[in-house]
């Protein structure tokens, strides 16, 4: 099994799961593109420098054959769906920092006091 067969299920699912995330916040998607050319080019530079030191290696004959740097593109794949999983998990999961903290200025709704006629 090659490691692009691996991927494309991994790979889909994060997409979707990003699509349905960020459907309409174009601040979400620019921030994900940015965070994406960083994230990648970061991996291309720090794995070719691992690929180069022979700490791992990839059996030539499950790649699908195009490089960057050091690094097959299906490494790439890898770092692109821990980031939309990120991505999308950051959007759809409730934070606890948002919002008032539970006790904390928290008041009794104020119930107007009724005066006698």
């Amino acid at each position: 099994m090659s490691y692009a067969l691996v991927l494309a299920p991994l790979l889909t699912a994060a997409a979707v799961a990003a699509v349905m995330a960020l459907r309409r916040d174009r601040r979400g998607w620019a921030a994900l593109a940015i965070a994406a050319g960083i994230v990648l080019t970061l991996t291309v530079v720090f794995d070719s420098v691992m690929i180069a030191a022979d700490l791992f290696r990839y059996d030539d004959a499950k790649l699908l054959g195009p490089h960057l740097g050091n690094v097959p593109i299906e490494d790439l794949g890898y770092a692109l769906i821990a980031l939309l999983v990120v991505a999308a998990l950051w959007t759809l999961l409730p934070s606890r920092g948002r919002g008032p903290r539970a006790g904390a200025g928290e008041r009794e709704p104020s119930v107007p006091e009724q005066q006698d006629a």
